[in-house]
């Protein structure tokens, strides 16, 4: 589906966001790309989509090289960007200007998932609220039903009831033909929704695993319930600490993917090399 082969790029020949970066995603999945600010998260999704160019090395969708962004690369693939700059159309408007572009575009899915979000039909998109433009780009971005999507920062400007929504229909989107990638830094939005985590650090792809690979090799406790002796880091909180330890077969538990990326970024490479 997606290969990037020893990717370099950068803004300037001089500062390079990424060098010699490798990644392989597949169809039947929905990863989150987690990151820290500034760590090329949004870059990374543009040179995927075609919308920048590596220095050295490719991206290819579907056999596709992105940067010449060839018709049949582009109605497989629907990019969301975390700004968002809406045409003065409506929504109705908006299919019938756009929707063709996608061979299985599906008007009755969108207006249902406009529905489910409460959005409105009729409005100028460029006059609503970030929010409700967030739902509108959501829901025309699912029912493109490209084999490719991609959606930068999308829960950024949704409210609570919204962020529930989001999941639920996002879960329900997914097929064996579809690819959905999510970046965002808000990663509890991403609970119960996607299966494989991606870590972009310092340059490289240091975490590229299902959640349930995961699961199998290290487990996420309490510190009074983990055992002393395969403690690989602990957290300390307002109510006591929280451990990630090796999983020694105990059991699966729920994977904290927002204690697992703070204990990337702070550099313990031992869990790295556990989940490799």
């Amino acid at each position: 589906m997606i290969e990037v082969t020893n990717l370099s790029f950068g803004y300037n020949k001089n500062s390079l966001l990424f060098k010699n970066l490798n990644l392989s995603l597949q169809v039947g999945h929905i990863y989150g790309l987690l990151g820290k600010n500034g760590a090329g998260k949004s870059t990374l999704l543009k040179n995927l989509a075609g919308l920048v160019y590596p220095l050295e090395g490719r991206c290819t969708v579907n056999g596709y090289h992105a940067a010449k962004r060839l018709p049949a690369f582009l109605q497989e693939l629907f990019f969301i960007p975390e700004e968002l700059y809406m045409p003065a159309l409506t929504a109705e408007q908006f299919i019938e200007s756009t929707g063709h572009f996608y061979p299985n575009f599906n008007k009755g899915q969108f207006l249902k998932m406009l529905e489910l979000f409460d959005a409105p039909v009729n409005k100028p998109l460029h006059k609503l609220s970030f929010g409700q433009q967030k739902k509108v780009m959501i829901s025309f971005g699912l029912a493109t039903n490209t084999s490719l999507l991609i959606m930068d920062e999308p829960t950024n400007g949704l409210d609570i009831p919204s962020k529930i929504q989001f999941r639920k229909i996002i879960a329900s989107a997914l097929t064996d033909n579809r690819c959905i990638i999510i970046s965002t830094h808000q990663v509890r939005d991403l609970d119960s929704l996607i299966d494989t985590l991606v870590v972009l650090h310092e340059r490289e792809i240091v975490l590229n695993s299902s959640l349930d690979t995961i699961a199998e090799r290290i487990q996420f406790t309490r510190a009074s319930q983990a055992n002393q002796e395969h403690i690989l880091y602990k957290e300390e909180n307002m109510i006591g600490a929280n451990t990630i330890s090796i999983n020694t077969g105990e059991g699966y538990g729920k994977v904290d993917m927002e204690m697992l990326f703070n204990a990337i970024i702070s550099g313990h490479t031992s869990i790295i090399d556990l989940l490799k």
